[in-house]
């Protein structure tokens, strides 16, 4: 049941739930202009923010303190640039969904590494971010 409540809330997000999607990242429309390494980046960061929405709005709906909210949300803005900036090395990615991307970099256990360095303390606390969206991504059955 709760799959089928998170895959509706993904499909038709409340007027509630998106006003405070938009409390919490305003800037989420440009995520992928600013992650772009060149204009070609574009169209595969609005997958990734396509992908990363529902997650967003799941996280909203637990009810966690806003700071954690936002400290889930920078990470994904990393993420996100990360996957961009590795696009380079990994042309392929483009022809694959952007779900299967995602679960090639984040695992049940740990994140990429993120460039340049953070610190152990950093790495540490995104790991745990993507290992909720690891999470999310396994036990949910949207396509994407």
């Amino acid at each position: 049941m709760e799959k089928r409540v998170i895959e509706a809330a993904s499909i038709m997000p409340s007027v509630a739930a998106l006003e405070a999607l938009t409390q919490l990242c305003p800037d989420l429309d440009s995520w992928a202009q600013r992650w772009r390494g060149q204009d070609s980046d574009i169209l595969f960061g609005e997958r990734i923010v396509e992908c990363f929405t529902p997650f967003l709005l799941h996280l909203l709906d637990q009810g966690l303190a806003t700071k954690t909210l936002m400290r889930h949300r920078d990470h994904l803005w990393m993420l996100g640039g990360e996957i961009i900036r590795r696009l380079q090395e990994e042309p392929a990615w483009l022809r694959k969904p952007i779900k299967t991307v995602l679960l090639q970099l984040v695992d049940d256990e740990c994140a990429p590494l993120i460039w340049p360095t953070i610190t152990e303390q950093q790495q540490n606390s995104f790991d745990a971010t993507c290992r909720k969206l690891h999470q999310f991504l396994t036990t949910t059955t949207r396509s994407t």
